[in-house]
């Protein structure tokens, strides 16, 4: 093969053409979402579905959502060097990977949701201290930071950059301090993962987001956060999955998917209890004491259908599922749990972003229908294509997986 002495030692890839073929298909992805993205910097939001009424849309909702999928990589960093769990060191690489790509792809995305450009660095040189979503600012680009040192390692690690003996050196260095970083790590997204949340709690004329709170924090602060450890780590084993389906190898020993998705399905039970607490509170208090019904709540495509299949479909089910052993063994039912985790978070932070704001909140207002166009989509699959992009080449070209040449022996 063309890029034969690249592959780390003892590893067997596919042909050159055939991964060339793979990623010009990716490319194609990411050339479309480019022009789209010249687009929109060129005419502005009005070239999207963007409106008055939604000001946030199919990009926060994609932001939010790789933002709490991506919680695998913080969590799964806590989990390997602050509480020693040895086993996750097989699956630890993989998590940067993946954290490192769902917040430079929400960073990108942002950048053209500003609507301003020009005016990014706003937010950073003219802070607005009483908006949470400064704090949330500051922590995703200081915990990209984080990732990108995280990651850096695991470049330095191909086999022929690994030669270099101040690369060498260099690695083994970041590796020594590595638990460090994963504090650092753990204490900026666990804010901002909370600030999130909390952004829409304090939404007082916004009854479908508004809550109260313990202390200063309303209660979705503290929901975004367990919504987000319980499902990174489950969004972290599909990855590997599709990616030994993709490749036809073995990549990561079982024995570590199963204690992953048990560390998922603890939490997501954690998570169901407070936020189906959260959702009669708000049923039966909240929503009396600001006139509003729960029947009101819900209307023709944002109906009940979407609350139900959150905390039922995609909640207790994956629940049950992971947290009784005998399921959890078989593999066909851990990744079905996986998927419906991912799929009920995902419509946690899509209803919270889009229903909220087509809920009408006035006597003359009514319910409004959010579409986004082709230059939403197309933007929005750019990332993904951007994320596998780097996912392949990372397989390909550096030690991702530890197990592997144990594994496929």
């Amino acid at each position: 093969m063309i890029d034969e002495k690249f592959i780390p030692q003892g590893l067997n890839r596919c042909s050159f053409p055939k991964f060339l073929a793979w990623l010009i298909f990716l490319f194609i992805i990411l050339f479309i979402g480019i022009i789209a993205a010249i687009k929109i910097l060129w005419k502005g939001l009005g070239v999207t579905g963007l409106n008055n009424y939604f000001g946030f849309g199919l990009w926060i909702t994609f932001d939010l959502a790789v933002i709490a999928l991506g919680a695998g990589a913080f969590f799964s960093g806590f989990l390997r060097y602050i509480l020693r769990i040895d086993e996750l060191k097989n699956i630890i690489n993989l998590a940067v990977v993946i954290g490192f790509l769902c917040y430079s792809g929400a960073m990108m995305i942002l950048a053209l949701d500003v609507g301003q450009p020009l005016r990014a660095w706003f937010g950073y040189w003219h802070p607005n201290v009483h908006s949470m979503l400064t704090e949330v600012i500051f922590c995703i680009t200081c915990y990209l930071m984080v990732l990108t040192i995280e990651y850096i390692p695991l470049i330095l690690e191909n086999r022929q950059i690994n030669k270099n003996p101040f690369c060498h050196h260099l690695a083994h260095n970041f590796h020594i301090f590595m638990p460090l970083f994963a504090a650092v790590g753990t204490f900026l997204s666990f804010f901002h993962q909370g600030s999130l949340g909390g952004m829409y709690g304090v939404l007082f004329g916004r009854p479908f987001a508004f809550r109260h709170g313990f202390f200063i924090w309303p209660w979705t602060f503290f929901l975004f956060i367990l919504s987000a450890i319980a499902s990174g780590p489950m969004f972290t084993v599909l990855v590997c999955v599709a990616i030994e389906k993709l490749t036809g190898k073995k990549l990561v020993d079982y024995n570590v998917k199963e204690l992953m998705g048990k560390i998922s399905g603890f939490l997501l039970c954690i998570y169901l209890f407070f936020k189906i607490l959260d959702t009669y509170a708000w049923a039966t208090g909240i929503l009396p004491k600001m006139g509003f019904t729960f029947d009101q709540m819900f209307n023709g495509v944002y109906g009940k259908w979407l609350l139900w299949t959150e905390l039922g479909i995609c909640g207790l089910i994956p629940a049950i599922l992971l947290i009784i052993p005998h399921f959890r063994k078989i593999p066909a039912l851990l990744y079905i749990a996986g998927i419906l985790t991912c799929i009920g978070i995902i419509i946690n932070r899509f209803v919270f972003t889009v229903q909220t704001l087509a809920l009408p909140v006035l006597p003359f207002d009514k319910w409004h229908v959010y579409i986004p166009n082709w230059t939403e989509w197309a933007t929005s699959f750019m990332i993904v294509a951007y994320a596998a992009i780097i996912i392949s080449l990372s397989y390909r070209y550096l030690p991702v997986f530890p197990q592997e040449k144990k594994l496929n022996k």
